[in-house]
This record gives structure tokens, sequence and C-alpha cells, in this order.
């Protein structure tokens, strides 16, 4: 049976986990508070009520989780309000999206590297980050369809 205490807890724990890895606070919140729902959306009221905020700090976490690929917002059938859900796979969507922001990332490092002058400590450094970052937008690919293996293979 369903113990909403500890779903708002645990729920909250983790929105915290994702803050700390630079997630803005509400979005983790209302992320989380769509993701442990049993409904297939929520409307804002709905997320805002469960959390205990305002309709204001609801709009612009839905708005960056949009941005991100991380929730999708539909018409609500009847209403003139809007739904709120989860695309099919939120984290495949935002670690696709997340692959062009590597290769940026690799070619400003290779800017800064070469700006730095050849075979100086802040040169390698900088060339080490150019390097992880290309080696991540390679690899990124590979990865997701490893994901997509293990979906089938586990019914997911």
């Amino acid at each position: 049976m369903r113990d909403e205490e500890q779903v708002r807890m645990a729920t909250e724990r983790m929105a915290m986990v994702f803050t700390s890895w630079g997630f803005p606070r509400m979005a983790a919140r209302v992320l989380m508070t769509v993701m442990t729902a049993d409904e297939d959306a929520l409307t804002a009221g709905q997320i805002g009520e469960r959390l205990a905020v305002s309709p204001a700090a609801v709009s612009g976490a839905v708005r960056y989780l949009m941005q991100v690929a991380m929730l999708e917002k539909e018409p609500q059938l009847g209403s003139r309000s809007d739904v709120y859900r989860l695309p099919d796979n939120p984290w495949y969507e935002a670690t696709a999206l997340k692959n062009d922001l590597f290769i940026t990332l690799a070619k400003m490092a290779e800017e800064v590297a070469l700006a730095l002058g050849e075979d100086t400590p802040a040169a390698r450094r900088v060339q080490t980050m150019n390097e992880y970052f290309k080696f991540i937008h390679e690899a990124l690919p590979k990865l997701i369809d490893l994901w997509r293996e293990y979906k089938v293979e586990h019914g997911l």
C-alpha cells in the first residue's frame, strides 16, 4: 500500500540529490512529484497542492523541465488548464540533448588550450578536459543504444 508520507520524504530527498548536481530545486521537486504520481499527468494546481507551493513556483519549474525535455505539456480536455506528463523516456531525452553540449564544451576547451600555448600545465589540464568531452560526445550514442537494448531485454 502506498505510504504518502514516505513517498513525499523520498521525493524530497531525491530532489535534493538533483539539486546537488546543479538542477534547480523547484524543478527537481516538480519532476519527482510528477514521476511519483499514479496519474499519467497532473495540472499545475495539482503539482502545487502536492508540494504546498504557489502556482508561480510550479510555472517556472515546468517551463524549465519542458526546455530540457523532461516534461511535456498538453491541453486538458474540457478545461482551460494544461496537464504535465513525463515523456516516454525523460532520461534518454535529457541525455540526448546534452550531447550537443559536450561537443560545444570540447570545442571551447580546445580554443582555450590553444590560447594557453603548448606544453604548459594549464594547457594540459584544459586539453584533458577537451579530450574528456570529445570522449563523452562519441560514447553517448553507443551508451544510448545499449540502454535501448537493456530496456527491451528487461521489458521496460
